[in-house]
């Protein structure tokens, strides 16, 4: 199993839809960097560039996920980039198991067309308590079931990730997120999230000049 890397904003909406919807479950799709993958290998570093929030009460009818996939897939493929894997967190909130979470399904199917697709479990324990570790668990796909891989396989491609998700959390971001449930009730909704993209980009770059400053 290769890294698993992530951009901010790609790891802050799966945060994101989990706290907009603690009382639900919620899942959704990762996408890779289209040039850096080979679609027939099984063991590959993943760049996870972007997520797509699909569901937080529709994660059982087929025809809403295929709609959702095929869009998705049609924006991702312009844009040079992969559907390269699925996350998904769990509605108790002691639960943070593949087994426990909804529309195994739809990661079933990413990884037949993707052999290298991971399963990203929410760790709903640690979603509200962010600058201590990641809230997720990275799972690969194995023998016929998704198995749990090291944590030193997870990357962020942007320091200062934890604590940028951490403010965006407490200034209530996560209100503003759009999952593709959020859509099909509104079609004027942005289910790409670019807005949130930009917050993020705006506080990276905060950063990097605090950091130039201090002469880090």
């Amino acid at each position: 199993m290769g890294e698993v890397s992530f951009e901010t904003s790609a790891y802050a909406k799966i945060i994101l839809h989990a706290a907009k919807y603690p009382h639900c479950a919620v899942n959704g799709v990762l996408l890779a960097d289209g040039t850096k993958v080979r679609d027939s290998a099984k063991t590959q570093d993943l760049d996870i560039v972007d997520t797509v929030p699909l569901f937080h009460h529709s994660h059982y009818l087929s025809p809403m996920a295929e709609v959702a996939l095929t869009q998705i897939d049609t924006v991702a493929q312009a844009d040079n980039r992969v559907i390269a894997g699925y996350y998904a967190a769990c509605e108790n909130f002691r639960d943070n198991t593949v087994e426990k979470c909804p529309g195994q399904k739809i990661a079933e199917k990413i990884v037949e067309n993707f052999p290298s697709a991971v399963f990203i479990v929410v760790d709903n324990k640690k979603v509200m308590q962010h600058l201590e570790t990641p809230a997720i668990k990275i799972h690969k796909y194995c023998d016929g079931k998704w198995k749990l891989i090291d944590t030193n396989k997870l990357l962020f491609q942007t320091p200062y990730v934890l604590e940028t998700v951490s403010h965006l959390l407490q200034s209530g971001v996560q209100r503003d997120l759009v999952d593709f449930d959020n859509y099909l009730d509104d079609l004027s909704q942005d289910w790409t999230n670019l807005g949130i993209e930009k917050v993020v980009a705006s506080i990276n770059a905060s950063n990097t000049v605090d950091c130039k400053e201090k002469d880090y």
